[in-house]
């Protein structure tokens, strides 16, 4: 039995059938993220209505990886636990078994975010049916202290082909859509806030970069640029912020 009191994070095992308690989580803050100041008040505001009671909507955040989707949902539980948030995440094997864990917690005094990262599905898959029922319930209202934040890749989850628009037809003037692309459509609109994230530019980059590095003279940032600049070459060019703290992780010594 997990003390809530004093958990702020929790992970399905599925071997086990069973949340695993975690007691040390990333101490990320929101100051901590940079160059995504609107994504942060959408969900910072979705978030503050939800500990309140007030209505607030299940949210996928989807684009380029390292933009710190993920990162977001840590600061946000950080932001929050003292205000009763607390975090649970399923891997997306796992999602058959979330109407059970919501049966769980739904009378517990906490307010939880169901957390699944990297979230996607073949067309044959149906473990997004857990899914579907903490949203909208079945015969049995959804849980009012559960919402769902994902992130993506995808837009709409699902991988998108020519091939599923193949029996789309249009009837006059109206398009009636194949049941490959309803399926993926429906499934993506179930989620109230859909929140992109994009790579920045190389000022971006760098400005994430000068953030792990707060101390040094003007002489040795002017070097700490270019090679941060190179580490980025050799990444393909990514300016994201995960390369920004692997390049940090590499250099932190190189650079005090």
């Amino acid at each position: 039995m997990i003390d809530w009191k004093k958990t702020p994070a929790a992970i399905y095992r599925a071997k086990n059938d069973s949340l695993k308690p975690v007691f040390e989580t990333d101490p990320i803050a929101l100051d901590n993220l940079l160059n995504i100041d609107h994504q942060k008040k959408i969900l910072l505001e979705n978030t503050e209505k939800f500990i309140k009671g007030e209505p607030a909507s299940h949210a996928l955040m989807w684009g380029s990886k390292g933009t710190g989707k993920s990162s977001l949902i840590k600061a946000i539980l950080n932001h929050f636990f003292n205000d009763g948030l607390r975090l649970i995440e399923f891997f997306k094997d796992d999602l058959g078994a979330l109407v059970d864990i919501g049966d769980e917690i739904k009378k517990l005094p906490y307010k939880f975010i169901v957390f699944s990262d990297d979230l996607s599905f073949d067309l044959c898959d149906s473990s997004y049916n857990g899914i579907k029922s903490i949203i909208e319930g079945s015969i049995e209202l959804p849980p009012k202290n559960i919402l769902i934040y994902a992130t993506s890749n995808r837009r709409h989850l699902i991988p998108e082909y020519f091939s599923d628009n193949d029996e789309t037809i249009v009837d006059n003037g109206e398009i009636h859509y194949s049941d490959n692309v309803e399926e993926k459509i429906s499934l993506a609109d179930r989620f109230g806030l859909w929140i992109p994230f994009y790579q920045g530019n190389i000022n971006d980059y760098l400005r994430i970069v000068d953030s792990y590095f707060p101390h040094i003279s003007d002489n040795k940032r002017e070097k700490l640029h270019v090679e941060a600049k190179k580490f980025s070459s050799l990444r393909g060019g990514s300016k994201s912020g995960r390369t920004a703290k692997q390049f940090y992780i590499l250099y932190n010594d190189t650079f005090q």
